[in-house]
């Protein structure tokens, strides 16, 4: 019996054609090398199972990348359970570098340019190797948390209840990783 798909989907050529692609969109989102690999063949093997249910409404790299963003998710999810919550602070340390009456950043912590303000910076390669390298600095929970919101584009909503985390502990996660983020990249991009 033939399946309707089984013209369209070629799971003989997946590695040959998706591995590389998957492997950078994983790599990108968890910053482990053997996690993203193994995430990668976990995509293929659960593409695999559910081959009869692709209804070829995508093509295959956008079947596969959509199996990976669950897997992914999954993962971060069983990091969540490991039950890190991060502390509000104190209202010193949000006044720091934040003006009240602006409702902005204080004038001596604005950020710095970074010089590409001319072109697309995510089109630089060596920023974007820069912002790479300093991503990984970020601990890993605050990762998970920068990259859904940032590059995977999910709501707080989707965020706070995929990891179950309080919005207070996602904004001041989010805060704290943007942050960090601006002062590795002022560091290191001039």
């Amino acid at each position: 019996m033939m399946l309707p798909n089984e013209l369209s989907v070629n799971p003989q050529k997946w590695v040959d054609k998706h591995a590389d692609y998957l492997y950078g969109y994983a790599i990108t989102r968890i910053s482990d090398e053997e996690v993203a690999r193994d995430l990668v063949q976990e995509t293929f093997l659960a593409a695999l199972e559910a081959l009869p249910e692709f209804e070829g409404k995508s093509t295959e790299r956008t079947w596969l990348t959509a199996i990976l963003k669950y897997k992914i998710i999954d993962t971060y999810r069983k990091k969540s359970r490991q039950g890190i919550k991060v502390p509000l602070g104190t209202n010193e340390e949000r006044v720091e570098y934040f003006d009240p009456d602006l409702n902005n950043w204080k004038t001596e912590h604005w950020p710095a340019p970074f010089g590409v303000e001319d072109q697309d910076p995510l089109h630089n390669k060596e920023l974007n190797n820069v912002l790479q390298d300093c991503m990984k600095k970020l601990p890993p929970f605050w990762l998970t948390i920068f990259t859904m919101k940032h590059m995977d584009d999910s709501s707080k909503d989707v965020i706070c209840d995929e990891l179950k985390l309080s919005e207070s502990n996602f904004w001041v996660i989010i805060h704290r990783a943007k942050v960090s983020l601006r002062s590795c990249l002022q560091k290191r991009w001039f």
